[in-house]
């Protein structure tokens, strides 16, 4: 994944300048002025203002704005969601803005933020698995104490694929001209792989940010093995690990390509040392969380059964093809024939010719624009070692994001069979043997691997800008270079919903406001501490899970009225949480009404009235549910659950938003 020397890449296919660099250099630099020479005594104002702007900052800066702009574009209306009080309405966003309060509220209380009794209360959880982005929390504090976790976490995803494209930018550099390094940078953060993923799962994101800065500060410590170079690859990994731990696993993952061959090669002092110190400071910066996470796993709240991981192995690996159709953003343009099966036996596994698109697990395809680029600018650079490096590390990556098994053609073939965790899998396949590396059993989701195999396409594809750009004749560049750049739009970025002509809309990700004040007023000025439980009732997110799915907008309200909540969608639940929960009365008949199976007896009433009391269970949520009657929607209240509350010592305080509110009443 890295080049040969110090010098960059030749992408005209001519030998670098091997005229000794002392030499070079003389001949490069220009003339110096006369002594003598008459300078103007004061500089007039429009060259201060063209000497600024030509300023190397001054250009980043200029990058690193059309980036973001650009993947406000790409990703509208995301961004109109910081003016319009909105979220998507999944239980994701709304973990990810319980987190940026509960950051904000633990740095101003100077409290650990990796464990918690304000969700799944009384029991409470442990948050070192949990999708909690500890860094960005802490950066976006101001903004989460001032405007809202709400705005934090609208602002972070809006900004995320501009600094996507402009980390890719960066490491794109090393070995491409600016004008194919920032190609690249746009083909790796506007892709729909992870503008969906900044919609939607935030924290995998965010993470990606890391997985070119950690490959480009490899880079720089092979080139130049030093300390600088040693602390700036340990930071970044660091703050990798501060963000998402899959995300870390998967910069690891491509810092040890970079280095391993460098290392093994020809061993030295300066090498290993260099490398130590890397690790060193990655540990260390990353401390908190690996020590968060270290203790949960001492505790058991990472443990998961091996059939229940088994199972969850074979439902996230993506087919070849749909690894390489096309983006499911074409649809927006009418073109909702070309998508091919990308997700079999999930949530999302349906092609977009039918009409279905990916809501569930994310958009796990390289798209065909950047497929057919990549290929070219291998052909390019073949000569070149580091092109076919990242030609490997793009197909090796891409092997993995199969999982288990192969789907093809809705088909699905287990070659060389045999047993993992209870679930049949592939001898051959690489991810059988990924998963069973100590640490990484919990890497369930294999399409998320995909990722790794992005960014060394879209060096490749900036290769290929780049070739276009110089081997074309002029009057055949400009024209060339704009049928790229529009194929390219055609898959790039994500809308959040598409048409509702390319998509059911059972399939649609409706949004939620930031605040329901008719509904959350009353609990917050209630007595604070008192427990805010909602119905429908669980603990869902990760693996395990318990009850029911309930509504995203209850923790979102979390953050409003401060009551700790006995609902919780968390990244990793923990075993020890369902156990706490299942033990309380109160919550068990509520999952029984849930699932509708058997009635509570007057023993199992009295049981949950004496347990709410004793939990101090103050206010209790009733959230409308929905049925199709005749194919009209219509909502309704779950009787059952409304008799149980009467009967355990709940009366009807209001409704309000839909929602009915109950209140305990006076011992």
């Amino acid at each position: 994944m890295t080049s040969g020397g110090a010098g960059g890449p030749c992408p005209n296919g001519q030998p670098p300048d091997s005229r000794p660099r002392a030499v070079a250099a003389v001949v490069a630099r220009p003339p110096a002025p006369a002594r003598w020479a008459a300078r103007p005594a004061l500089s007039p104002p429009g060259g201060r203002v063209r000497a600024a702007a030509g300023h190397p900052a001054a250009r980043q800066l200029a990058i690193l704005g059309c980036y973001l702009a650009g993947g406000v574009a790409v990703t509208w209306p995301r961004a109109g969601y910081l003016v319009s009080h909105r979220l998507p309405a999944t239980r994701d966003a709304a973990a990810f803005v319980w987190g940026f309060w509960w950051l904000a509220h633990q740095v101003a209380h100077l409290g650990n933020p990796w464990s918690t009794a304000y969700l799944a209360a009384p029991a409470g959880t442990q948050l070192g698995l949990h999708t909690l982005m500890p860094l960005e929390g802490l950066a976006l504090a101001p903004v989460t104490l001032i405007f809202g976790p709400s705005a934090a976490y609208n602002l972070l995803s809006a900004a995320v694929p501009g600094l996507l494209c402009y980390a890719a930018y960066r490491a794109a550099r090393l070995w491409l001209p600016p004008a194919g390094a920032i190609a690249a940078g746009a083909f790796f953060g506007l892709s729909g792989m992870l503008t969906w993923r900044s919609w939607y799962h935030l924290n995998l994101a965010a993470g990606a940010v890391f997985l070119p800065l950690a490959l480009a500060a490899a880079v720089h410590l092979r080139r130049r093995p030093g300390a600088r170079q040693g602390v700036i690859l340990g930071l970044t990994l660091a703050a990798s690990v501060l963000t998402d731990l899959e995300s870390a696993v998967m910069a690891a993952i491509g810092v040890l390509l970079v280095l391993l061959p460098w290392l093994v090669r020809r061993p030295s002092r300066a090498k290993v040392a260099a490398t130590a110190l890397a690790a060193g400071v990655a540990v260390l910066a990353g401390a908190p969380q690996l020590a968060a996470v270290a203790w949960q796993a001492a505790t058991s709240g990472a443990s998961v059964g091996p059939r229940l991981l088994g199972q969850s192995y074979t439902r996230y690996g993506v087919p070849p093809a749909g690894l390489f159709a096309p983006s499911p953003r074409v649809a927006g343009f009418g073109l909702t024939r070309l998508g091919a099966i990308y997700y079999h036996d999930g949530v999302t596994y349906q092609t977009i010719g039918h009409r279905y698109l990916p809501v569930g697990e994310g958009t796990p395809m390289f798209g065909v624009v950047l497929t057919a680029l990549a290929v070219l600018g291998l052909l390019l650079a073949w000569r070149r070692p580091s092109a076919r490096l990242l030609a490997l590390a793009w197909l090796g990556a891409a092997a993995l994001a199969l999982g288990p098994v192969l789907r093809i053609g809705g088909h699905v073939y287990t070659p060389a069979a045999r047993m993992l965790d209870g679930a049949r899998v592939s001898a051959i396949l690489p991810y059988t043997w990924f998963v069973q590396i100590p640490g990484l059993s919990g890497f369930r989701e294999a399409g998320r691997l995909a990722e790794l195999g992005l960014l060394p396409a879209a060096l490749l594809a900036g290769a290929a800008v780049d070739g276009l750009r110089r081997r074309a004749r002029p009057a055949l560049a400009v024209p060339a270079l704009a049928v790229v750049a529009a194929a390219g739009l055609l898959e790039a970025g994500w809308p959040g919903n598409l048409p509702a002509a390319a998509e059911p809309a059972t399939y649609r990700v409706g949004t939620m406001p930031t605040a329901l004040p008719a509904l959350d007023r009353p609990l917050a000025a209630s007595r604070p501490g008192s427990i805010v439980v909602d119905f429908p009732f669980g603990i869902c997110g990760g693996l395990p899970t318990y009850g029911a799915q309930f509504p995203p907008q209850a923790q979102v309200l979390a953050t409003a009225d401060g009551h700790p909540r006995a609902v919780g969608f968390i990244a990793r639940v923990p075993a020890p949480v369902i156990a706490g929960i299942s033990r309380h009365a109160f919550y068990a008949g509520l999952v029984r009404i849930w699932r509708g199976l058997t009635r509570n007896s007057p023993a199992q009433v009295a049981a949950a009235r004496r347990d709410a009391r004793a939990m101090n269970v103050g206010w209790v949520l009733v959230w409308p549910q929905t049925h199709l009657d005749d194919g009209i929607p219509v909502r309704f209240w779950n009787p059952g659950v409304l008799s149980y509350l009467a009967r355990t010592g709940f009366r009807f305080a209001y409704q309000a938003d839909g929602v009915l509110a109950y209140r305990a009443t006076a011992p």
